[in-house]
């Protein structure tokens, strides 16, 4: 919730412009005036963190949003038709699946570019296999209930089955791989930006706020330090969201340690 409120409110929360420039503060230390000090070309580094908190935010909600949409849909489709539309679905996922999802994204932001609306998408894509692996096998073992069976005796179209039984009953797995891919997300954004491929300058991103920094460890160790503990502490936050979501959706694991 911090978090979110933060990414909302960060035009009243930035002490400074973040993308301003002021060669005669250059790698100031901390101090009353700049909290976290300033960066080699005399930017705030608090409004800097600030604002990459927008962009880690929105980098992992979109992505997310993207891949469980797309990801869900085929592996609904794939499970509940089988036959030739679950191999060709499947075959297709089985192609993505062998490569690590940070070396596809990778890949695909390399081919498309720098930019937020390129790492979403890089981003969106690498994932979809693991929703599309979910989800047909959660539609596989659900289709096999009686009450998918009177739903069809009774007339229900393909489309409504889906939507009002497959789906709902499928829904509680999805939203715990959604939370626990946030974090792995806003990651996956972060070392794309160290890489320089993510998030194209001027724009505040954590990962390239980190390989700006990590060049003046011995002099200002803030610079990388700061936006280093933001990543550690909106992974785990979300991890953290994620294994409770877990805890609370699956009845099995209630009442346990």
């Amino acid at each position: 919730v911090i978090l979110g409120l933060t990414a909302i409110f960060a035009e009243q929360l930035a002490p400074y412009d973040p993308y301003k420039q002021n060669l005669t503060n250059i790698l100031k230390q901390p101090s009353r005036e700049h909290l976290l000090g300033t960066d080699p070309i005399g930017r705030d580094t608090l409004s800097r963190l600030i604002y990459g908190t927008r962009t880690a935010l929105t980098v992992g909600f979109v992505s997310v949003s993207i891949a469980s949409i797309i990801g869900v849909t085929l592996g609904t489709l794939a499970g509940y038709f089988g036959g030739i539309t679950n191999t060709i679905i499947m075959r297709f996922t089985d192609i993505l699946m062998p490569f690590p999802m940070i070396v596809l994204a990778l890949l695909i932001s390399a081919v498309l570019g720098g930019g937020i609306q390129n790492v979403i998408l890089a981003l969106g894509i690498a994932t979809i296999p693991g929703y599309i692996r979910v989800m047909c096998g959660m539609t596989l073992s659900i289709k096999e209930n009686d009450y998918i069976m009177a739903a069809k005796a009774m007339g229900a179209s393909h489309r409504r089955i889906m939507l009002r039984h497959v789906l709902p009953n499928a829904i509680a797995p999805i939203i715990v791989v959604v939370t626990l891919q946030l974090g792995f997300l806003i990651l996956s954004e972060a070392a794309l930006s160290f890489l320089g491929i993510g998030i194209k300058p001027p724009g505040a991103a954590w990962g390239a706020m980190v390989n700006e920094g990590y060049r003046f460890l011995v002099k200002i160790p803030i610079l990388s330090f700061a936006p280093g503990a933001a990543i550690m502490l909106v992974v785990f936050a979300f991890n953290i969201v994620g294994d409770a979501l877990r805890d609370a959706l699956d009845p099995r694991l209630r009442g346990t340690l």
